[in-house]
């Protein structure tokens, strides 16, 4: 490959300028912007040799078109450059390429915020009018499912090239997520939303104690005392909650420990397998669907539901569809969003983004629905989140 030099105006390949003495730039019809390089003695070459294309983020003795006369010790034009493949120069202004992505990040987060509110209030609408989780949580995989089945079917995205062997390792993922994603659920329908993700702002203490007493993984120190505000948080908040349902808290609870091993699942088994991030989710939701569906007409069956959707049509009218639509619907958008911006981000920020995302969702829960909240559970929510904050941050 071959260096090449950027500026406003136009563009020098190195292969242009690189030339021994003895060469006439007259013969050559170049306008020199560089002084004289001194005589290759190696062999004959027009260009910089390398592995990978470098580009120059800085020359320290040329401007314009003007010839300069200072040279360096050496001989030689001294200039610093980057690999094609980094992110940024090493030094130098922030690129506009570097801009846009960090402005593409910026709109991936708030629309995840944005399109998880949306999910948790049509989601607590839905379980208040008609409270079965099990049918609900399968329409939110299903609702998935087609919308990547019909995007694929029409080119929309480009269909994921997998084997068995991906599939496989995506199954013990699958289940985890299955379990955490009916849990979370089942935890809505009987408590309020701000109580199940308080409860579920407590998912890093169940990460460090999995990973260090069954994996063998060992943490910085700040990393222990980032769990104390955590534990103490939720801890606080669910001794004060007006509303408490051990029901509901228990299934914040699992959902919690089978998230926790759903990421290391994931992380243990999807080493290696190009699959983008939104086909990766696309695959994920559909093989919990095919597990999640008879366990959900086994525990509540089409009778039950209905006889629910009737009260429910009764109670509320023909919109409870439009309701079981929307969470259905937003429910696949929000998570598809959270893992396209894995593509982009570091499992640091994302963790960052995560804990901005609980507060944005307990503090528009509490608004809408009108929750009573004590002033202790509020501290003890904000103790739990800061302990979340912190340790993203002594994670790092």
């Amino acid at each position: 490959m071959i260096s090449t030099v950027k500026q406003s105006a136009f563009t020098i390949n190195g292969c242009d300028f690189i030339r021994s003495k003895s060469q006439s730039l007259a013969s050559s019809r170049r306008i020199s912007v560089l002084p004289p390089l001194p005589a290759m003695k190696s062999r004959r070459s027009s260009g910089v040799s390398i592995s990978k294309p470098v580009f120059v983020s800085s020359v320290e003795s040329f401007g314009g078109l003007k010839r300069s006369n200072e040279k360096t010790d050496s001989g030689l034009v001294k200039c610093k450059a980057y690999e094609a493949d980094r992110a940024e120069p090493i030094e130098g202004p922030e690129s506009k390429t570097e801009v846009a992505r960090k402005m593409k990040i910026g709109v991936y987060f708030a629309t995840w915020w944005f399109l998880n509110v949306i999910f948790n209030i049509y989601n607590k609408k839905v379980l208040n009018a008609f409270p079965f989780p099990w049918l609900t949580s399968t329409l939110s995989l299903a609702a998935g499912s087609l919308i990547m089945l019909i995007s694929w079917a029409l080119r929309i995205a480009e269909a994921p090239k997998t084997d068995l062997e991906f599939w496989k390792t995506l199954f013990p993922v699958a289940v985890a997520h299955t379990i955490g994603h009916v849990a979370a659920t089942v935890s809505m329908s009987k408590v309020a939303v701000s109580f199940t993700h308080i409860i579920k702002s407590g998912e890093p203490a169940f990460s460090v104690l999995v990973s260090r007493f069954l994996l063998g993984e060992s943490f910085p120190t700040a990393v222990y005392l980032s769990l104390i505000p955590i534990i103490g948080g939720c801890g606080l908040s669910a001794l004060t909650e007006l509303n408490f349902n051990w029901i509901g808290f228990s299934g914040a609870m699992i959902s919690n420990v089978a998230f926790v091993f759903r990421n290391i699942f994931s992380k243990k088994g999807m080493k290696g397998k190009s699959v983008s991030g939104m086909n990766y989710y696309a695959c994920l939701c559909m093989l919990s669907l095919l597990i999640l569906t008879p366990f959900a007409i086994a525990v509540e069956g089409p009778q039950m539901w209905a006889l629910g959707f009737e009260k429910a049509v009764s109670q509320i009218g023909p919109q409870i569809v439009w309701w079981m639509a929307a969470q259905s619907v937003f429910y696949h958008l929000y998570n598809q969003v959270s893992y396209m911006s894995l593509d982009e981000i570091s499992p640091l920020t994302f963790s960052i983004g995560n804990t901005m995302k609980r507060i944005s969702v307990i503090v528009s829960s509490i608004i809408i629905f009108r929750t009573p909240v004590q002033p202790v559970n509020a501290l003890g929510a904000a103790i739990a989140i800061l302990g979340t904050f912190l340790y993203s941050q002594a994670k790092q």
